[in-house]
């Protein structure tokens, strides 16, 4: 979930903690979007500058003493970015070796001109070729060692990246994005703001959670959150699918350290 340093959320993070109580959830991670110096991933109204960090970490440490008297426990996550030039990447790197965070993301947001350029560049100009590379790039994010979880991982489909998006016409490339997740033993985001937008369906699609299942990748949950109604939103309709898929546990991360939760019977007890 994300705060007002974004510039696209709204509400205060120890409200978004209050209602996490309120729907009996007992921790909550942030993770607003990482700086980036490019200015094709979005600027203003998209992310923080690198000189609100240190605003960003004290603003969560705060949430998090404000909130410990309610049974809620606050983590301190980043969303990073995932993207196929390193150059890029390496003002991003030493963020994340700058701080202590609990949980880092890995987001390929398609939707931004820093990936639409890359796309252009190469030629790609086909929704076939679009959704191929954006797997094939997801795949080399979990290989790079930078992120717990990869998240919202089938965001190609929404924001007009593509025309139609069909995962099963797709099966060997996303199933290869899965092998390496399993192979690199991280996780992958189940993010409920999907069914809000777009196909209104869950990220990942059902039959790409279908193969995670059948491979044995590991999940966190997020409700990606940019307003306190929607902490904890669709939970108790997408867990019960999961268990129906097989998945019997869900996780979160601590300090970078992966923590291992049975899959609830209702409302999640772990949202970032």
């Amino acid at each position: 979930m994300h705060t007002p340093l974004c510039g696209h959320a709204i509400g205060e993070p120890i409200e978004y903690a209050m209602m996490a109580r309120e729907r009996g959830l007992d921790l909550i991670t942030i993770t607003c979007h990482i700086p980036m110096d490019w200015s094709a991933f979005g600027q203003e109204g998209i992310r923080m500058h690198r000189n609100q960090l240190n605003d960003y970490i004290a603003l969560v440490e705060e949430t998090a003493a404000a909130a410990k008297p309610m049974g809620v426990e606050v983590l301190c996550g980043i969303e990073a970015e995932v993207f196929p030039d390193e150059a890029h990447m390496e003002s991003m790197d030493e963020v994340l070796a700058a701080h202590d965070w609990d949980f880092v993301l890995g987001s390929l947001h398609a939707q931004c001109q820093s990936y639409l350029s890359w796309l252009s560049d190469h030629k790609v100009k086909d929704d076939a070729m679009r959704i191929d590379s954006y797997f094939r790039h997801l795949k080399d994010g979990a290989q790079s060692g930078r992120y717990d979880s990869m998240s919202h991982p089938d965001v190609i489909r929404t924001y007009g990246v593509v025309r139609e998006f069909n995962p099963a016409e797709h099966e060997d490339v996303i199933r290869e994005f899965l092998q390496a997740l399993v192979d690199e033993d991280i996780c992958m985001e189940v993010n409920t703001s999907g069914l809000t937008k777009g196909a209104y369906e869950v990220h990942p699609d059902p039959l790409i959670l279908d193969w995670a299942a059948d491979l044995g990748v590991k999940l966190t949950i997020g409700s990606d959150s940019h307003r306190p109604t929607s902490v904890g939103q669709f939970f108790n309709w997408v867990q019960p699918m999961l268990r129906e898929k097989g998945f019997k546990d869900l996780h979160y991360f601590r300090g970078r350290q992966r923590q291992r939760i049975d899959m609830p019977e209702g409302a999640a007890e772990a949202a970032d």
